[in-house]
């Protein structure tokens, strides 16, 4: 076959590899919060920032968020509180200043329902059920992630989030990978196509208000540029955004479908590497609104984006 999967398990935890061994393209998975900690080619940088193992990721996954799921609610929620179908809630998680931020699932461990590879594909599934865990969240709903790695260096990554309670929820999803290209931020090449950024106040909350930006709309040298906003895309379907080292060759393309119309991005201090995540709202959704989803009870929702790698 074309395709093969590896699976080790580290603890009570599984490290997936997924391979094209024909290119010897691989992407590295952790059980632990379904998240991807590798992606390359044979000869190629790993393009994710991830961690040295699992037990790296269990003691460190809330000091940046490497890689992990955002969900039932993307990035910031202000005071961790929102009021859904006239009452109130408050997120009692994990918390940055006076917000609750990056969702409920960045710190669980997903289990592993099958893998699979053939000639086309390699894949494997994870599986999370969250039943009321947080007070401030008192739904229940099931997250299937889909990872499947194809030709041409294609990596798709499938969430399938299914209410399984009996009265409406309200949702958001969204992915938090660093991307690192071999060289500092600085140096990379930088295109995302952008209609607007999403306004924020001092505490990088939105105002619902819009800003018109087109910046990178053209491949650029990304410089001393600093940002911490959302954006919203011009189309999805196609590449959203591109990375390029081109010292290296390395290029990588960002492929969203329509249900992660949003962009955030996100330069760290140390500029090694960037953080561009895809979202299905923009933060803050439960209370301002927008891009929010009501999720009905038996009904699922479906996110997907595709990291494809080029090597010129």
């Amino acid at each position: 076959m074309a395709f093969s999967v590896s699976i080790e398990e580290k603890g009570n935890s599984k490290v997936i590899t997924l391979s094209d061994d024909v290119t010897g393209c691989k992407a590295e998975l952790y059980s632990f919060g379904a998240l991807l900690n590798k992606f390359s080619t044979t000869g190629s940088v790993n393009v994710i920032d991830g961690f040295t193992s699992v037990a790296d990721a269990q003691q460190n996954i809330a000091k940046g968020f490497k890689s992990t799921k955002l969900s039932p609610f993307v990035c910031r929620l202000t005071k961790g509180e929102y009021k859904f179908n006239n009452s109130s809630y408050k997120i009692d998680k994990f918390y940055m200043g006076d917000s609750a931020i990056h969702g409920l699932l960045f710190d669980q461990e997903f289990a592993v329902r099958n893998t699979g590879a053939d000639n086309e594909k390699a894949f494997s599934v994870f599986h999370y059920q969250y039943n009321k865990k947080n007070e401030g969240y008192p739904f229940s709903f099931a997250v299937e992630i889909i990872y499947t790695l194809t030709a041409n260096n294609n990596l798709s990554l499938t969430t399938k989030i299914t209410n399984t309670g009996n009265t409406d929820m309200p949702l958001s999803d969204g992915w938090h990978p660093y991307f690192t290209l071999g060289s500092a931020v600085d140096e990379l090449d930088v295109q995302f196509n952008s209609k607007r950024m999403v306004e924020f106040d001092d505490k990088l909350v939105p105002t619902g208000n819009y800003l018109p930006y087109d910046h990178f709309n053209e491949m650029k040298k990304f410089g001393d540029t600093f940002l911490d906003n959302c954006f919203e895309l011009n189309e999805t379907g196609t590449v959203a955004c591109t990375l390029k080292n081109s010292s290296n060759g390395l290029q990588l393309n960002i492929i969203p479908s329509a249900a992660y119309p949003y962009l955030q991005i996100y330069t760290p201090p140390h500029r090694n590497s960037i953080a561009i995540e895809n979202l299905s709202s923009v933060p803050d959704a439960f209370n301002n609104g927008i891009g929010l989803i009501i999720a009905k009870p038996g009904k699922t929702y479906s996110f997907e984006t595709t990291y494809q790698l080029v090597v010129n």
